[in-house]
């Protein structure tokens, strides 16, 4: 029954192509965690910098998630096309962008 509702949420008719989201969601969720790190360690962000600093862990996990957020959305499109799924994620991305703010970015069609 929750399948139903999402599959009508989202705009699907098979459960192949939910389950193909699903996958995409995982592996992107995952990969963007996993390429997160190296990508702070590059720029030399770690949490030993924050250290001195008063909530310095939170400020790294924020400054972490600030990170992976424009990561994890790349992937998002990446892997959704290589899933043959890109406009279903293309929508999906332009739907959170707009709740985030970003929404001048878009037109309205």
């Amino acid at each position: 029954m929750y399948f139903k509702r999402l599959k009508k949420k989202w705009g699907i008719t098979s459960n192949f192509q939910l389950i193909i989201i699903f996958i995409v969601f995982g592996i992107t969720g995952s990969l963007s965690v996993k390429l997160g790190r190296p990508f702070l360690n590059f720029i030399n962000l770690n949490p030993d910098t924050f250290e001195s600093f008063y909530f310095g862990s939170i400020i790294y996990w924020i400054l972490r998630l600030l990170v992976i957020f424009p990561i994890y959305q790349i992937l998002l499109l990446v892997f959704g096309a290589l899933f043959f799924q890109f406009d279903f994620f293309w929508n999906f991305e332009k739907k959170i962008l707009k709740k985030i703010g970003l929404k001048r970015l878009f037109k309205d069609s």
